[in-house]
């Protein structure tokens, strides 16, 4: 082992585990005491200011400044007396992360320069007007036009992180477009709100609102920190553009569910403290398949709320990684050969009189309630399949997709053998064997026992994008490092629309005579046969399913820029205007922050490839090609003849075998780059981002199998970069 490598690895084993130990036994006691809840609210509001700010937040009322400025008193006042001493408007720009400006609370007390108070007004946090032309904007900002605002939604808490006061918001332009992930979701969610609350009503006329409900599973990595400073890639884009496979890594099946490493425990209480704080009901924690991978999931909340505590989430576990001397990873794909890593999104719809809408319910009437919205999802999904797939596709989420660990990039829907045969049976019934009408009009439906032990009898399938998993769907194509906003967005939209459409081919019907019960049940039945494409419990790894899914019409593209064009097609322009989510311009723009993205991405990594070949692997693999040649050249000055040829064939072989692989190395790291100058320099978005992925990215397949060759051959005293050996086995 090299010196820079076993200093990394000697100061990896020196880290102790720093475990912050609660105030308490009792999670309850610390619950929530960062963050402004329904607790803090009754102390420091006034009974009407609090009354006003709920009908804000349950009834979508406007918020005047008045109750803005009764609101920002108590909210100024709890976090003071919790040691804040400024305040930040909290929002998620288009880089999939979070942003925020740090403003103190004092201002002035009469003449400029005299004395200063603390000060927090309801315009304050209500809005503020950050830099907008230095975000991704897709041209909507321009340099000169710089002007943005964030606004606060009062939906989801404030908090406190150190010594500010976190206000979670909106981010717009100055002309009114979305620059954010969280606004489309917010009009998302109120789109699937109105849409389900209509369909609602035609079962129970009580319900007045629908919730969307979010459920992530974030999975990540954990290496140890002095490792991580010496592997150059890690640290620059998330993940190892070089290394061999070591020889022991999860072909044994002994990590998953497996005892947690004793500092890796001490990481995870640790980080529930912290995230208990902030009222982030973390319930699960488990070693993944992988070496070195883990996952958390929180108990499901409501959706806006649930992705907002995703994103403080990932910002606390790097905090606390850095802690117990490791560094968090969160690409999807980190380490060739191994697991990369997802963030399962459980998506379900509930209403304000507590019934699951997609749980199966005990009577007739709630079956067919059921039914009903878990075959308008299925018709929303085969719609809009290819545009569920733009919504979670990114440069690293490409690597980890289809990789026999992950679904593949082809959206079907995963039903399980019970609930599809319940589908077949409505769908080859007549209206009148499903439907009967007593003398009381009582409903008797042909599906009325579904068994109550349903939850349990529903498989689950590993190979599907979208699965129902009892209660809910499980989006599982979702990256670990997204924003889970840009799926639950098109999620929600896809299905507001489709139960939209719904509702007004059941008034039509029944406006031309029909009865409810018998429109609704030929509109299911219909929508059933239409989507049939969607439905897949098989293999999603199969060569077979990629052929089936071409035939049945499904999106099966694979090169990500192609993939993105999804948004702005007529059929998704249509849909996300209609439901009033996002303008034909915001979905433009939106397409050209990420193929401009993608581009940055692919033009790092390749930069930093460069590198670490030419500067890193080749001058190592020369070191030991010369101490090879000097070892030859000693062997035959001692010995002659054929007893000198035969003991050097062995180190003549590998000479041979470096110049080849070092050649091969530098003349790809040529090409890649001469290749990379003349593809900078295509002025359109897409078209660059698809040169990117045609022309540049084949170049990390040839250099990356050269080094890894070239690792197998040198001296590893020589090899300076830590081993997949090293990096994945946590000591």
């Amino acid at each position: 082992m090299s010196s820079l490598r076993f200093k990394a690895v000697e100061e990896a084993f020196k880290k102790k585990a720093l475990c912050v130990t609660a105030p308490s036994k009792f999670t309850s006691d610390y619950y929530g005491k960062s963050l402004f809840n329904k607790v803090a609210m009754e102390k420091y509001l006034s009974k009407d200011t609090l009354k006003a700010l709920k009908n804000v937040i349950n009834k979508g009322e406007t918020l005047n400044l008045a109750i803005a400025n009764q609101v920002a008193v108590g909210m100024k006042l709890w976090a003071t007396e919790l040691g804040a001493t400024h305040y930040t408007h909290w929002f998620q720009p288009l880089t999939d992360g979070t942003a925020e400006k740090h403003d103190s609370f004092i201002d002035y007390v009469g003449a400029p320069g005299e004395t200063i108070m603390e000060d927090f007004s309801g315009k304050l946090l209500a809005q503020q007007e950050p830099d907008a032309s230095s975000f991704p904007s897709g041209g909507i900002r321009s340099t000169f036009e710089a002007r943005g605002y964030t606004a606060w939604d009062p939906t989801s808490p404030a908090f406190i992180v150190d010594d500010c006061l976190v206000i979670p918001t909106i981010f717009i332009s100055y002309t009114g477009e979305s620059l954010d992930l969280k606004a489309p979701l917010l009009k998302a969610l109120n789109a699937v709100d109105k849409a389900a609350t209509a369909v609602c009503q035609m079962f129970d006329p009580n319900v007045k609102k629908v919730i969307a409900y979010l459920g992530w599973e974030q999975e990540y990595f954990l290496v140890d920190e002095g490792l991580y400073a010496t592997r150059p890639d890690l640290m620059l884009t998330g993940r190892t553009l070089l290394g061999h496979e070591s020889a022991k890594n999860q072909q044994m099946e002994d990590h998953y569910f497996g005892a947690v490493p004793t500092r890796v425990a001490a990481f995870m209480k640790d980080l529930e403290f912290e995230a208990y704080k902030y009222g982030i009901p973390l319930k699960t924690r488990h070693n993944e398949v992988a070496p070195n991978q883990f996952e958390l999931a929180p108990i499901y909340g409501e959706c806006n709320l649930s992705n907002d505590q995703n994103l403080l989430v990932m910002s606390i576990m790097k905090k606390v990684a850095r802690r117990h001397g490791f560094r968090l990873l969160l690409h999807e794909k980190p380490f060739a050969g191994i697991n990369g890593s997802g963030k399962h999104n459980n998506w379900s719809l509930g209403t304000d009189t507590g019934v699951g809408l997609f749980t199966p319910g005990k009577t007739p009437e709630e079956n067919l309630q059921f039914v009903t919205f878990l075959v308008n999802t299925l018709m929303a999904v085969h719609k809009h399949n290819a545009l569920l797939k733009a919504s979670i596709m990114t440069a690293q989420n490409a690597l980890r997709l289809g990789a026999n660990e992950a679904p593949p990039a082809i959206v079907s829907a995963f039903l399980g053998t019970q609930l599809s045969a319940i589908l077949d049976k409505l769908e080859n019934s007549t209206s009148e064997e499903a439907i009967i009408l007593d003398a009381k009009k009582k409903l008797h439906l042909g599906i009325a026992r579904i068994p109550e032990v349903f939850l349990d009898n529903t498989d689950r399938n590993r190979t599907s994008a979208f699965a129902f998993t009892g209660n809910r769907f499980e989006f599982r194509a979702v990256g670990s490092s997204a924003n889970c906003s840009s799926a639950m967005a098109v999620l929600n939209t896809a299905v507001a629309a489709q139960l939209t459409d719904f509702k007004a081919e059941v008034d039509a019907k029944i406006a031309a005579g029909s009865t409810k019960e018998k429109a609704i049940f030929d509109i299911i039945k219909s929508y059933i046969k239409a989507s049939k494409a969607i439905h897949f419990d098989g293999n999603g790894y199969s060569d077979e399913w990629k052929v089936e899914a071409a035939k049945r019409g499904l999106d099966c593209e694979t090169c990500v820029p192609e993939i993105f064009k999804a948004y702005t097609s007529p059929e998704s322009v249509k849909l996300f205007t209609s439901m009033g989510v996002l303008t034909e311009k915001e979905l433009h723009a939106r397409n050209e922050v990420k193929w401009e993205t993608y581009t940055k991405k692919i033009q790092i990594e390749a930069r930093v490839l460069g590198d670490l070949a030419v500067n890193h692997i080749i001058p190592i693999g020369t070191r030991y090609q010369s101490f090879l040649l000097d070892n030859v050249w000693k062997i035959k000055n001692v010995f002659s003849g054929e007893k000198a040829e035969k003991l050097s064939a062995l180190d003549t072989a590998l000479i041979v075998e470096i110049g080849e692989r070092i050649a091969a190395i530098k003349n790809a790291v040529d090409d890649m780059i001469d290749t990379r100058r003349q593809v900078n320099k295509i002025e359109s978005e897409y078209e660059k981002a698809i040169a990117y992925h045609d022309k540049v990215l084949p170049y990390f397949d040839i250099i990356r199998y050269n080094t890894d060759k070239l690792e197998l051959i040198v001296d590893d005293e020589m090899w300076t970069l830590p081993k997949y050996r090293e990096l994945l086995f946590i000591r």
